[in-house]
């Protein structure tokens, strides 16, 4: 063992810096332990000159005496367990449950994303002008419902109403649900070239409701857009640009088919399954969209198959 002892001078020294110091500055990282002393306290430092031989590659138990703070030893590379990898190492007391106790993340793994699940709807505007009386129809109550226009359909501002029925598409309640698809197909019926100046004015609408993730308003988007399409001429085709806005909620539903064994459907043959009225509005936007309308389809929903 070799020690080393301060002159007076740097003793005195060592007493005016600990006078400057803030408290418990012996270290950067705090106070020493009580058998490490600082030069403070202790007059005498004693070094170990000697370095404790541990075999290379295991991970060896830490010795009892250091682990309580009476040894002087240094490590060498490669000798304790810092920064070990080993399926059979434990690591720290405690370690075990870390992941449990919520510090470091859920075992269970994250929860689901919720792509599908339905919004909420807020009031729309097809609503407060239906309530304010400022739309020209009635419902028509006879052997079936039926929308009763007080005016002529043809001489309508279809910049200004056909937009409004379209943004209640969305709606779930009655008599507004009925009125807005009812009434949106009458116009697109008797629209003919008043439509295709009008189409830009649909897209937020359209995307609206289909984002809204609910099937009913899904469902209600596709007969509109079905009936859109063949409601004038190039309306198919003045819709692929902007395919990008619309047709990402028909990837996420293309495919959720129901899966009930050995049962029969009927919802397919009465064209309220949500996965066959998407792939007829495909069919439909591929046949009245022109020649770049597959290419632009297939790439917002890759699984589509072309009906051409």
């Amino acid at each position: 063992m070799e020690t080393k002892s301060f002159s007076n001078s740097h003793r005195q020294q060592l007493m005016k810096d600990k006078d400057v110091a803030p408290p418990l500055s012996e270290s950067p990282f705090g106070a020493f332990p009580k058998n490490f002393r600082s030069p403070h306290n202790a007059p005498n430092v004693t070094v170990s000159s000697t370095v404790k031989k541990r075999p290379v590659g295991k991970a060896a138990a830490p010795d009892s005496s250091a682990a309580q703070g009476n040894s002087g030893d240094i490590l060498v590379g490669h000798t304790g367990t810092g920064g070990m990898t080993s399926s059979a190492f434990k690591g720290r007391k405690g370690a075990e449950t870390s992941l449990s106790d919520g510090r470091f993340g859920d075992p269970s793994g994250p929860g689901k994303a919720g792509a599908m699940k339905k919004q909420r709807i807020p009031p729309t505007e097809f609503r407060h002008h239906y309530e304010r009386g400022d739309l020209p129809l009635s419902i028509q109550h006879a052997t079936s419902r039926s929308l009763q226009w007080k005016v002529d359909v043809e001489k309508l501002d279809y910049h200004h109403y056909l937009p409004i029925f379209f943004d209640g598409l969305r709606e779930l309640e009655e008599p507004y649900s009925f009125v807005a698809l009812q009434g949106s197909l009458d116009l697109l019926e008797r629209g003919g070239p008043k439509i295709l100046p009008t189409v830009p004015q649909l897209i937020i609408p359209l995307k609206t409701a289909l984002n809204t993730r609910h099937p009913a308003a899904i469902g209600n988007v596709m007969k509109v857009i079905q009936k859109l399409v063949v409601s004038g001429d190039y309306v198919g085709e003045a819709l692929v640009p902007y395919y990008r806005q619309l047709l990402p909620v028909f990837n996420l539903f293309k495919c959720q088919t129901r899966n009930l064994g050995d049962r029969i459907d009927y919802g397919q043959y009465k064209k309220a399954d949500l996965t066959t009225s998407i792939n007829e509005t495909l069919h439909a936007l591929e046949r009245y969209g022109g020649e770049d309308a597959f290419i632009n389809i297939k790439y917002m929903v890759p699984t589509y198959e072309s009906c051409m």
